[in-house]
Order: structure tokens, then sequence, then C-alpha cells
């Protein structure tokens, strides 16, 4: 018994005919019908009842198809074990990666462990906003992004939220709102803010969040980093909201001008860290790469799907 032969066997079992089984499986009836003499011989016993017009199941045929479509499913999955692996040997795996990423994951770590376990997968590392990341996802350019999550799921792309940061006020250490908690949007309408780009995702939250409580807020310095950003609130020339795990760990930093923080009233806007991958129709990452990848960052967080 063989593995064509549980395929021709389940063949003429879902058909119940021979000619068209064979018509199914693309080879002539008369070796169809052998092969399924020889497995009946190997029993003992017919596993067909035929007629002129159909065949149908003995009892012990439909007793061995339960087990011959379970054997086929299992040696289906190992080819794809195999395949894989075999991808994962001459394999690539692109990543996208937003900034900012060091207080809730360490990229460079994680990426040196995948190279250990994968050493002959090629890495392609790509820096930029949220916004073109999760579209290079979609579009087939990016296997997986590191991004913050903003709108809707794009079709056919998976977002998992790995974590979901608070915004807070960063100020001069002698700022009037230095160390305060339970502080309004609307209290900072007449500030300056140090603000991010519009292109960035943290940016664009800002500005919905003013818009949905009809606050209008003066941005009076645009910059591209975050570091930049926290160092000229360092210098007093301005405000700025940002994820809080995004700078605490900046603040402690000895050769960096002093910052304080205040807490924004609840519901503060949420800043959340995804993990955005392309998944085919069973869910499942693309690339055997990406899921290999992933398989090291899920016990880092706990995963939350994104649907909206």
């Amino acid at each position: 018994m063989d593995l064509r032969q549980l395929e021709y066997f389940v063949a003429v079992a879902d058909q119940q005919h021979f000619t068209r089984a064979a018509s199914r499986l693309n080879i002539v009836q008369s070796g169809l019908s052998a092969s399924i003499r020889a497995l009946e011989d190997e029993f003992g016993a017919p596993l067909f009842l035929r007629t002129t017009r159909r065949v149908s199941l003995t009892p012990m045929g439909s007793a061995f198809l339960v087990e011959a479509r379970r054997v086929l499913a299992a040696a289906s999955d190992a080819r794809k074990v195999v395949a894989e692996i075999q991808g994962l040997r001459r394999g690539r795996l692109s990543i996208g990666s937003i900034q900012g990423l060091a207080p809730l994951l360490d990229i460079a770590e994680l990426l040196g462990r995948f190279h250990s376990a994968c050493p002959d997968v090629e890495i392609r590392l790509v820096s930029g906003g949220s916004g073109p990341l999760i579209e290079g996802v979609r579009a087939g350019e990016l296997d997986l992004a590191f991004a913050q999550f903003l709108g809707s799921t794009p079709p056919d792309v998976t977002a998992w939220m790995l974590a979901c940061e608070p915004l807070v006020v960063v100020c001069p250490p002698v700022h009037r709102l230095a160390g305060r908690n339970n502080v309004a949007l609307a209290d900072l309408a007449d500030e300056t803010f140090i603000d991010l780009n519009p292109d960035w995702g943290t940016r664009q939250l800002v500005d919905q969040s003013f818009l949905a409580c009809g606050v209008t807020r003066h941005v009076g310095f645009e910059v591209n980093d975050l570091p930049t950003q926290r160092d000229l609130v360092g210098r007093g020339l301005g405000i700025a909201l940002m994820p809080a795990a995004a700078v605490t760990k900046r603040g402690q930093q000895n050769s960096l001008p002093a910052i304080a923080f205040a807490e924004l009233a609840e519901p503060e806007p949420c800043w959340e860290l995804a993990v955005v991958f392309a998944h085919d129709a069973g869910q499942q990452p693309v690339n055997p790469a990406t899921r290999m990848f992933l398989d090291l960052v899920k016990p880092m967080f706990s995963i939350q799907d994104i649907k909206r």
C-alpha cells in the first residue's frame, strides 16, 4: 500500500464512479481499477460494491476511508513542513520598522536570534512611517512590519497588537504642567507643540485626538525623529505628546536635557504598537520565514488580534 493507492481509493469513494474518478486523477480507468483491486487483495476483502451504474463503499471501505483521509492529510502537512524548511534555507525576510521601538522591543536582539536560527535567510530591514510600512506589507514589498496602527485592517493583512502605550505630555521641568495628573487636551490649547512630521502615525494620532475634542493647537516645530523632538522639549522650546515608554527611558540619560511629564485625563490617546503581516487563505503568514520570526515575537507580548 502506498500514498498513490490511497489517493486513488479516496477519489473513487468521492466520485462513486471509476470513470469519473479516473478523469479527475488524469489516469486511464484500467490503471485505476487495477490499483483498487490490488488494495482489496492486500486487505483480503472488497472495499467497494460495484454495479453497472455506480460503486458504493462496503462497511470495511467506509471505515478505511476515514483513515485514508487522515493519512493523506498528514502526508500533506509533512510536505508543507519540508517545503518550509527548504524555504528557510534559501529564503528572504523583509522587515519594516518605525523609530522608537527600543523601550518596547529590541529589534537588533530579535534579528540576531533569528539569524542564529536561520543563518541562510537573507534579512532586509527598512525604516519608515507606519502608513508606508503597512502599505508595503499589503503590496507584498515587505513580509512584516512593526508599526503604529491606525485605521482599519487592509484585506489579506493581519495585525497583532503588541503594546498599547498612553500618550503623556512631555515638557521642561519648570513648566506649569510638570508633574500634573488628569490634564485635559483643552489645557494644552495655548502651548507651542514640538511634533513629528504629518506622515508619522504618532502625529496623526495626536491630530485626530485634538480634532475629536474640538481643540485647536499650535505646532511650532516639525521634526523627523524622536530624539530631536525630545531634545527640543528639553531646551524649553515647547511641549510634546509622546508614548510614555518612548521617552521615560530616554529621560534617564544624563547627557540629555532634563524633561518632565504630565499625565493626560482618561481616556488618554493610546499609541498602539503592532506587528503587521500578509496572510494566506488559512490566515497563516505567506512567507515561512515570517512564521519563524513571529514565533520569536509571540512569547514577548500578550498578543491581541486587531480587527477593525
